[in-house]
C-alpha cells in the first residue's frame, strides 16, 4: 500500500514539475525566441527543483536521506540526471522527427517526462529516500 501511495504521490509531484517544464520552456521559446535545446537545459533544472521540494515533503516525507537539505538537493539532481538523459533523449528525438514539435515543445517535453518518471522513481524512492526516519 505504501508503494502505490508513493507512486501517486511522485506522480503529483511530477505533474507540478511538468508543468514548471513545459509552461517555461514554451514560453522562452515561443515568447523570448530561444533555441529549444537550450531552453529545456535551464527549465529541467527549475523542474527538478520543484519536484525535488514536493517529494520530500510529501512523497517521502516518512523516509530519510540522511544528508543536508543541500546535500539531498545535489544528490537528487544527480540522480535524476539519468532520467533527465532519457527525457532529454525523447524530447530532442520527437523534434528531429517532427518538425512541427519545434514550436510546440511542450509536447514534446510531456513525452519524455512520462519515460523518465519511471527512471526516477525508483532511483529517488531506492537510492536516495530509503531509510525510514522511524524504525520499527
Amino acid at each position: 500500500m505504501r508503494l502505490r501511495r508513493e507512486a501517486g504521490l511522485f506522480a503529483i509531484g511530477g505533474v507540478l514539475g511538468l508543468l514548471v517544464d513545459a509552461g517555461t520552456v514554451q514560453a522562452l521559446v515561443g515568447w523570448g525566441g530561444w533555441n529549444p535545446y537550450l531552453a529545456r537545459a535551464l527549465t529541467f533544472m527549475l523542474a527538478a527543483t520543484v519536484t525535488w521540494a514536493w517529494n520530500r515533503r510529501h512523497t517521502f516525507a516518512h523516509r530519510a536521506s540522511g544528508r543536508s537539505p543541500a546535500a539531498e538537493w545535489l544528490h537528487w539532481m544527480a540522480l535524476m540526471g539519468l532520467g533527465a538523459c532519457v527525457n532529454y533523449a525523447i524530447y530532442a528525438a520527437l523534434l528531429l522527427s517532427f518538425d512541427p514539435l519545434t514550436r510546440w515543445p511542450a509536447l514534446a517535453a510531456a513525452a519524455g517526462s512520462a519515460v523518465a518518471a519511471l527512471v526516477n522513481f525508483s532511483t529517488a524512492r531506492g537510492m536516495l529516500f530509503r531509510q525510514s526516519k522511524h524504525p520499527l
